[in-house]
């Protein structure tokens, strides 16, 4: 939490969400969850119909067209809104909706000119920071299917681009080669095995871009972000309810969002882990994850999409670790760190991980093959 809310005190908070408090009255605002970009907050009010909502103030220095944000979230929002009307589901899902401010306004600029928006909380439900079991992966695919199932006939081009470059490889390794031209790296056995990873893997850093400049993959809209911390189980049936954190919601590769979600939750190991031999790729996890997945993408998912999903695990791994690794050389100036070795353990992980889908290829491909 920063110092400045301290100084400001819960007065000047309640007023704020008092702007998007369109029925009952404001009894509490606390800090929430554990985010590391925007400040959030859960707002309780003395309405029994809808007791909470999250109000957040968005960081400006990430997001520097936070009115760019709010315009794609109510797009997509309310088209998703609309398909669930005609869409007969014998299960809980929610979206969650933009809050109006008093004046019909999607955001609220404070004195200070800060720019904050309130969103509907998904009552009765919980996030988790691991993967529990095969059943909990099938849970975070079929959220994830039906995520880009919601949104499959929303034309990419009614949402603006909000993070240019976000997950285009060869742009993380053209920013790569420029830091390592211009850097006297010192030599280590850590260094030197990451050195050579990356120059084993140049030509193949091209994959996904090159699949969708020859027309073979289509440009779609993609969550950006879908970590399994941003899936919410609902607390009774223990089933998906939601995808949250729409922030990154732009015109892209659903192959990313796959990638993505199979490279974080099929790393039993973590992110941070010390214990390199312990790093590998659990296929089990990964065939529950697809299963949930392609049991609601099979409505729109085209041939070749099926071709280049295990490109998509392999390079979303490799391109996580290539950003961590310029990031080390670099001196450490985009991800937070805990000591200056950070980035290069962290780009180590990625790369084992890398490694352990690599050397489990055909099994991999065998799983999606399975599921088709």
């Amino acid at each position: 939490m920063t110092e400045e809310f301290n100084t400001q005190g819960a007065e000047n908070l309640v007023a704020i969400a008092d702007q998007f408090a369109g029925v009952g009255k404001v009894t509490g605002v606390k800090a929430f969850g554990s985010g590391n970009i925007n400040d959030t907050f859960l707002v309780s009010l003395d309405f029994s119909k809808e007791p909470h909502f999250i109000l957040q103030r968005i960081n400006t220095q990430v997001f520097r067209q936070p009115q760019l944000i709010m315009q794609n979230m109510c797009t997509f929002t309310e088209h998703v809104r609309k398909r669930l009307q005609h869409l007969p589901l014998n299960r809980r899902w929610e979206v969650p909706r933009v809050l109006l401010t008093k004046n019909a306004q999607d955001h609220w600029r404070d004195a200070d000119g800060s720019f904050w928006r309130a969103i509907s909380f998904i009552e009765g439900s919980q996030s988790f920071d691991t993967m529990r079991d095969r059943s909990h992966a099938q849970e975070i695919g079929y959220a994830l299917g039906m995520f880009h199932n919601l949104i499959s006939d929303l034309p990419p081009e009614e949402l603006a681009d909000t993070l240019q470059g976000f997950h285009i490889t060869p742009l993380y390794l053209q920013h790569y080669e420029e830091v390592l031209a211009k850097t006297s790296v010192r030599q280590s056995s850590e260094v030197n095995y990451c050195l050579q990873f990356v120059s084993d893997r140049q030509s193949f850093a091209h994959i996904l871009e090159n699949a969708k400049s020859e027309g073979k993959l289509p440009l779609r809209l993609m969550h950006g972000d879908p970590k399994i911390n941003n899936v919410m189980f609902d607390t009774v049936t223990q089933q998906a309810v939601s995808v949250i954190d729409l922030d990154t919601v732009k015109p892209g590769l659903v192959h990313y969002d796959i990638g993505d979600c199979l490279r974080s939750g099929c790393n039993p190991a973590g992110e941070e882990t010390e214990n390199r031999e312990s790093i590998y790729f659990d296929t089990d996890l990964c065939q529950g994850i697809l299963k949930g997945y392609l049991s609601v993408a099979k409505a729109f998912l085209t041939e070749n999409d099926y071709a280049y999903i295990y490109d998509a695990i392999r390079l979303i791994s490799f391109e996580l670790g290539l950003r961590f690794f310029a990031d080390y050389l670099a001196g450490n100036i985009y991800f937070k760190v805990k000591h200056p070795e950070h980035n290069l353990a962290r780009a180590i992980v990625q790369f084992k991980l890398t490694e352990s889908i690599e050397s489990q290829e055909m099994q991999i491909r065998n799983i999606i093959k399975d599921m088709k």
